[in-house]
């Protein structure tokens, strides 16, 4: 597949794997509400806190939103949208790939953006997700009215590409019929079996069997289907229909036929579709709206409708799903996932995650009634943990941060050996299971021995204190004491911390 080239692409190719591991610190000066709840808003830069949830919530995450700057040649207050084009590509690459680690099987990525890199966001997207994972490019009608100042084209759309972790097995959850679509169903007979639309008998697919007279109940006859076309049931079949009542003759008994289709029948949803307008997602102007109702006068850079992020949640999860937005802005993705009874993890760099994420979180859990609370049903309720980026797990040397404590080198070496997220917390020197492998971790006195030759360290008596796992094993510690031969009998591997602890 073709790729595309910039300046320092190799370097950027590899920049997610230089990335260290931190941790992620709360500061409960910023949290709100329920203390147990598992929403994070994290303040830092976001290439190192997705790179710090990786062991957490690798594969887990559901639904990806990201809403990127547009580098358009202009600046916010908040964050700079000018960057050249060979630095917004290296700014995303190493992003994607970290996302993409991070999403579930079943998951898919939303991603905003305009003409001026949109093209580009795609070419990267199809190398990292894979081509055959690409599902819509959704046109977001995203202005009021034409720009009728505007030099060329008044550019009323932006494009919100997704893509699917597999796309092959992805299914987006279907749209509710509007009024407008039920509206074209009546019941002029008066049919027990409610409200009814008709549609022809004929079709222009060959059919062997559809070429047969129909006599109307008024007595005129049919002598066949109009030229080109054939009836789309058999003779037998559209008397078994007329027989049940799902052929309409008209008022008169004397219009060509046509076939009864039933409300209570149809399918209640439909499949979502790519043109977005305004009307039902909401526009720019909207969004400011929304901002300036929660923050006053301030105009928060380019902020989504909450009608919009409602949209993508519904078309991409269910109650409980994880929502992941590493961009977070003014916190819109957060506040709507939050409302819809989703859990979710906003990643914001700047001062605005104290000064505008946290402030509107605090609200919607206050039971705040703009945006789609009125649609959605909301009244308030849960939380969120504020995070900040912490120490990382490795010094420069390479050896383990002083202050890691054994849940979180545990959740490391698990992610390191199996690429998955570390489910539960560890509390044992057995990690868990995973493919027929147990991995185990000694470390920081877990078994309740630090001294030197101690807990820490393999030997015969530390293993004899080990949970029993009958098949292979593979064990973390200091040192070993026990030799390669009786090592192997018993189906262990040793491997040394930090030394045989892999980065990524």
């Amino acid at each position: 597949m073709p790729v595309l080239q910039w300046l320092d692409r190799d370097k950027d190719v590899r920049a997610a794997g230089a990335v260290p591991y931190r941790l992620l610190e709360a500061d409960d000066t910023h949290s709100f509400g329920d203390a147990e709840t598992p929403n994070m808003l994290i303040q830092g830069d976001n290439l190192e806190a997705l790179k710090a949830l990786l062991p957490y919530y690798a594969g887990r995450i559901k639904c990806i939103f990201i809403d990127p700057p547009y580098n358009t040649r202009s600046a916010f207050e908040h964050y700079d949208d000018n960057l050249e084009h060979s630095q917004w590509l290296a700014m995303m690459f190493p992003r994607l790939q970290l996302l993409r680690d991070l999403l579930a099987e079943d998951g898919s990525i939303w991603m905003s953006i305009d003409d001026n890199e949109g093209h580009y966001l795609k070419v990267i997207t199809d190398e990292i997700f894979g081509r055959r994972n690409f599902v819509a490019n959704v046109l977001w009608q995203k202005i009021f009215s034409p720009k009728n100042t505007a030099r060329h084209f008044s550019e009323d759309h932006d494009h919100i590409l997704v893509y699917a972790k597999n796309g092959e097995n992805w299914r987006p959850n279907e749209m509710p019929r509007s009024e407008k679509m039920n509206a074209n169903y009546r019941n002029p007979d008066n049919d027990p079996r409610g409200p009814w639309t008709s549609g022809d008998v004929s079709a222009r697919n060959f059919y062997g069997a559809g070429t047969y007279p129909i006599t109307c109940p008024s007595g005129r006859v049919v002598p066949g289907p109009p030229n080109g076309m054939y009836w789309r049931v058999s003779k037998e079949k559209f008397a078994e229909m007329d027989a049940d009542n799902r052929i309409w003759w008209g008022t008169d008994g004397n219009n060509t036929p046509r076939i009864k289709r039933f409300l209570s029948e149809v399918k209640q949803g439909v499949v979502p579709q790519t043109m977005w307008m305004n009307s039902e997602v909401g526009n720019t102007q909207e969004a400011k709206k929304e901002v300036v109702a929660l923050f006053g006068g301030e105009n928060f850079m380019t902020p989504k409708p909450e009608r919009l992020l409602n949209r993508v949640i519904h078309i991409a999860t269910k109650p409980g799903d994880l929502v992941l937005d590493s961009f977070l802005g003014s916190g819109t993705t957060a506040a709507v996932a939050h409302k819809m009874g989703r859990q979710y993890i906003g990643i914001e760099m700047g001062e605005q995650a104290v000064t505008h994420c946290a402030p509107r979180l605090r609200k919607v859990i206050e039971g705040d009634q703009g945006g789609v609370s009125e649609t959605v049903g909301w009244k308030g309720g849960g939380g969120f943990r504020f995070c900040k980026l912490g120490a990382p797990i490795f010094d420069t040397e390479g050896r383990i941060n002083s202050e890691i404590r054994f849940a979180h080198l545990a959740a490391h070496v698990w992610f390191s050996e199996t690429h998955t997220a570390l489910h539960k917390r560890a509390r044992t020197p057995l990690l868990g299971q995973h493919n027929g492998t147990a991995y185990y971790l000694l470390y920081n006195g877990i078994l309740g021995d630090k001294r030197p030759d101690g807990g820490n360290v393999l030997t015969a008596k530390v293993l004899h204190q080990l949970p029993a796992f009958n098949g292979q094993k593979v064990v973390y510690g200091e040192a070993c004491r026990i030799g390669a031969a009786r090592l192997k009998d018993l189906g262990i591997i040793f491997k040394q911390t930090p030394y045989d602890l892999k980065a990524r």
